[in-house]
Parts: structure tokens; sequence; C-alpha cells
């Protein structure tokens, strides 16, 4: 893993998360994105090299709607940029992860992502992520 890529927060609406952190951070959101497959709307912040990724839920059915039901509006995930999202993938694999799914997919901001189950990982749920060519 070669660094946090960024830092997913749950929250309910983007209309009124984006504005407070925009205060909070002192800095504007510098892009918006829908993830049709995820059911997810995206806004990224960026501080030095420390990016914040908040996540809205597009349907009541959707990972960040079910989310939230359970655990409330907050950390949702903390993201690794990896150079080989495969074989990353495979060493993961081989040392016991369990993997949420067996391919990288699609994600926000032309990544690839993967995300290992939080049962692993004491509870936090990681993304591996690589820049898509």
């Amino acid at each position: 893993m070669l660094k946090v890529e960024h830092i997913g927060i749950a929250v309910k609406e983007l209309s009124t998360a984006v504005p407070l952190f925009e205060k909070l951070l002192n800095s504007p959101c510098y892009k918006t994105e829908t993830v049709e497959s995820e059911k997810v709307n995206t806004a990224f912040f960026r501080k030095s090299e420390t990016k914040i990724e908040l996540l809205e839920s597009t349907s009541a059915e959707g990972v960040i709607a079910r989310f939230i039901d359970k655990k409330g509006e907050g950390l949702h995930h903390i993201a690794f940029e990896v150079q080989d999202i495969k074989a990353e993938m495979k060493r993961l694999q081989s040392e016991g992860f369990v993997l949420l799914n067996e391919e990288p997919k699609k994600g926000a901001d032309n990544k690839l992502v993967c995300f290992l189950h939080p049962k692993g990982t004491n509870g936090v749920l990681i993304e591996l992520c690589q820049e898509r060519s």
C-alpha cells in the first residue's frame, strides 16, 4: 500500500454536509460525482495530501443508507492507494482477508476499487484503490 488515498464519511445529505465541511476544512469541495452502480453521490475535499470523500445514498436500499440506518452518519471507510490492485487483492486474500468483491470495480474519482470485509480488519471498512488508466 502506498498511502491513505482518502477517508470516506457517510452523510445523510450532501446539501448540508458540503457547506459544513467547506467551513470546517476552510477549503471548497473540488469535485462531485454520482456512482450509479453503488447508488451514491460523492463530494471530494483536499487538504494538502489528504482527501475526504463525503458519501450520500441515492436510494433507501443503497449501502450508504443502510450504513447510516445501522450506525448513523460518520466514518465509513479508509481508502489506501495501491499500485497494482489485482496483485494486492491476491496478496491480502492469501493473508486471510475477505474481499467484498472478487474483481476490482469502477469507483468514484477515476479509481478501480475493492473493499475488505470489516470483520477481518477490526471493524474498519478498508478500500483499496488504483487510478484507472
